[in-house]
């Protein structure tokens, strides 16, 4: 089976994940600042983000079990008993003040903060008040086709919308968000490409690339990385170098160039799109693609990892750099892994 169609089997069964997986609770937590966790002995098997704090307390959000919490030594698991409105967990961000937020794909959803003692559901404003400030936090809405945006700012969510491309009239949902080196703020959607709003106007990318699957759907803009040389990368063969406004030439504020093309080397290949994009702490890039495994781009080469469970690929969904600038992997059905340095292991408490 190909990638492709790979990708849209698992884009129809999301709406049946319901079922908790790998739970093994021993007791309720009440250690430090954490109230009211269970203790469980493992991760559920459904781990799609993971994120290291300041503190460096990694915590791993399910589409199932809610969220853990790993301090190196106890795993603590948080759910709606515990106070999250939801068990599924689609963002982890974190404040200067070392306060996490949740987000959830979900027609009712805003952001949760969790202070380290409970769970808040913060109230949003709807509101037209775009701006970019260094400090603030920008949260997707992530449900169906809804063009929605959450920004955060000195304790207030507005909830924003954001404004369509020019001649489009039909919905679309939005995947990503990326604030950039230079501040400017990026929206990965679904179907009609990439937005940059820097401050003052909103700039779209639709290339095919980054609207449709060739002649099979569409993918989404579900990664924005960029890379040593500040090229922007959207979980596409293709690269883009990006202009301010101030040194436009032209009419686009973007060059879209050829790249590395299919990840496997091959004419026509399957392995052009991907689900998640990284640079890591060597200006490498990682793509990480459904049930193909991770592939390694370092300029020059491609390295491909296969990634599996039993001798049988696995099929994943997110890579993240933690502060160490180790890499892992999020995975639909079997828990979260660790690259060791030479491959891909699963992660066990």
């Amino acid at each position: 089976m190909t990638l492709k169609l790979n990708i849209i089997i698992f884009f129809s069964a999301l709406v049946f994940l319901a079922s908790c997986n790998g739970q093994a609770i021993k007791q309720q937590s009440t250690t430090g600042n954490i109230v009211n966790g269970d203790i469980v002995t493992e991760l559920g098997n459904n781990i799609m983000v993971i994120y290291q704090d300041k503190n460096n307390i990694y915590w791993f959000g399910s589409w199932e079990t809610g969220v853990y919490r790993f301090d190196g030594n106890t795993l603590i698991n948080f759910t709606t008993k515990h106070g999250l409105p939801y068990n599924r967990i689609d963002e982890i961000q974190e404040d200067e003040a070392g306060n996490l937020y949740f987000t959830s794909c979900h027609p009712s959803s805003t952001v949760t903060k969790f202070d380290g003692k409970i769970f808040t559901t913060l109230s949003a404003i709807s509101s037209d008040d775009w701006q970019v400030k260094p400090t603030d936090m920008w949260f997707r809405h992530s449900f169906d086709n809804e063009q929605k945006i959450y920004r955060y700012d000195a304790g207030t969510l507005y909830e924003l919308e954001l404004p369509k491309p020019a001649n489009l009239s039909n919905p679309f949902g939005i995947y990503s968000v990326y604030k950039d080196r230079k501040g400017n703020i990026w929206f990965g959607t679904n179907p009609v490409g990439v937005c940059r709003y820097d401050g003052k106007s909103f700039e779209w990318i639709t290339e095919e690339d980054v609207t449709e699957f060739r002649n099979e759907g569409a993918n989404g803009v579900r990664s924005i990385t960029e890379d040593r040389n500040g090229d922007f990368w959207f979980n596409t063969e293709y690269r883009y170098s990006v202009y301010d406004s101030t040194t436009l030439k032209s009419n686009k504020f973007y060059t879209r160039h050829e790249s590395i093309g299919g990840l496997d080397m091959k004419e026509n290949s399957n392995l052009d799109e991907y689900l998640s994009t990284l640079r890591d702490n060597n200006d490498n890039l990682w793509f990480v693609t459904y049930r193909d495994g991770v592939w390694k781009y370092d300029g020059v080469a491609i390295t491909h990892y296969p990634v599996q469970d039993k001798s049988k690929d696995i099929t994943i969904f997110s890579i993240y750099k933690d502060n160490n600038g180790d890499l892992w992997l999020g995975t639909h059905e079997n828990g979260a892994y660790k690259f060791n340095g030479v491959t891909f292991e699963k992660f066990v408490k």
